[in-house]
């Protein structure tokens, strides 16, 4: 949005308008997204049922918030790849599995943060 024009009220209006729509995209064509939505659900109030404190409670939400936040770019990643067409290219791939492995790390960051905060 950068030259629009658009200040104020005004930008954070659009600003959010355009967030809503990527997480609507996401939710609707990203399965792994709406398994990890579902992950949030069930892990929300487990987090503040497990965590003893206000720390240990925002790592088990922060860690879970974190692994949505990986997806999303990881599928705007792919999005962009595919957009540019289907002929097979070593970057386009080196794009796309870099993505998947920055998801798996996000995965394995929640496991760890909640093994450790709950044992």
């Amino acid at each position: 949005m950068a030259g629009s024009g658009n200040t104020g009220i005004t930008r954070w209006k659009k600003a959010l308008g355009f967030t809503w729509q990527g997480l609507k995209a996401a939710y609707k064509h990203e399965e792994a997204f709406r398994q990890e939505v579902f992950l949030l659900v069930v892990s929300l109030p487990l987090a503040i049922w497990l965590g003893d404190s206000g720390v240990e409670k925002a790592l088990l939400i922060g860690s879970v918030l974190l692994l949505l936040i990986v997806e999303i770019l990881n599928s705007a990643i792919e999005a962009v790849v595919d957009r540019f067409g289907g002929d097979i290219h070593e970057l386009s791939g080196r794009a796309k599995d870099m993505g998947s492995a920055a998801v798996f790390i996000a995965m394995v960051n929640v496991g760890v943060v909640w093994l450790l905060v709950i044992f």
